[in-house]
């Protein structure tokens, strides 16, 4: 019994965040009702078709059905995307670190390969890593020799 009660006691905590933003998100509900209106005109359409395969032509070369569709699976993208922030709450700082590390590799390789700027930029961070002398000489066909 109590162990009932506690599976219970867990599954409504777990769910009182979404519950609570339903409550005070209109935005999420339009979504929600907006999404089952037209999932419910598309249902009532090729409901009222005999045979399964009368409602697949149907679905197949009706537009105005698959438009409804798409605007009903468009309209729980949207609430599903509403949920998530809830989900996540705030931006984790872990997450935003890496980001930002990719964006400053990204950009890193952009200069460093790009034709134009790409060979003074490479020169310069030879000349700060390895010195000023002349100790390797690129060849293009990917050897190095040393002088």
């Amino acid at each position: 019994m109590n162990n009932t009660k506690d599976r219970v006691s867990g599954a409504a905590a777990s769910a009182r965040p979404y519950v609570e933003r339903a409550i005070r998100d209109k935005e999420l509900r339009d979504n929600v009702r907006n999404a089952y209106s037209s999932a419910r005109a598309v249902y009532d359409e090729l409901a009222s078709r005999r045979k399964v395969s009368d409602a697949a032509t149907r679905l197949a070369a009706d537009k105005d059905i698959q438009e409804e569709l798409r605007h009903a699976i468009d309209e729980l993208r949207n609430a599903a995307g509403r949920v998530k922030d809830v989900k996540r709450g705030s931006s984790e700082p872990g997450r935003t670190a890496w980001n930002g590390l990719l964006l400053l590799a990204g950009i890193a390789l952009g200069i460093l390969l790009n034709p134009i700027t790409g060979p003074t930029v490479r020169r310069l961070l030879a000349r700060k890593l390895f010195g000023s002398g002349n100790g390797f000489v690129y060849q293009g066909n990917g050897s190095k020799t040393s002088s």
